[in-house]
């Protein structure tokens, strides 16, 4: 029985290459009924999830998980406490202290874990 959760999850690095983890993610989440989000540096599809460019105006996120380098999540640092999520989860190769300050000082919970096995550890 797939399980399902209300808590939107917006993936940052989404990516159509089924080799990716990010896609993985996605597949995931949709396979577990979880709400998902996609932004990617190309527009596509995964699992039926569109995957957005740029920086769109999302509601009620509740979870951004990250598929970026820490190089790479600058640009998104003002974009991503904007959001407001609840918390954001940095997968391993993506734990970044700077983006880690900035999201305790807003009052996100931050969590160094892997998206995929909170879900299938069921405690997403």
């Amino acid at each position: 029985m797939a399980k399902s959760s209300t808590k939107k999850t917006l993936v940052i690095g989404a990516s159509t290459n089924p080799s990716r983890f990010s896609n993985i993610c996605l597949n995931t989440l949709v396979d577990n009924n979880i709400p998902a989000l996609a932004i990617g540096l190309r527009t596509g599809e995964v699992a039926g999830i569109k995957i957005d460019t740029g920086k769109p105006q999302y509601e009620d996120v509740h979870t951004i998980t990250l598929y970026l380098s820490p190089v790479n999540q600058k640009e998104y640092y003002n974009y991503i406490i904007d959001l407001n999520p609840s918390r954001i989860i940095f997968n391993p190769g993506t734990w970044n202290p700077e983006l880690v300050k900035l999201c305790k000082n807003e009052g996100i919970e931050v969590v160094n874990n892997c998206t995929l096995m909170m879900i299938s550890g069921d405690y997403y």
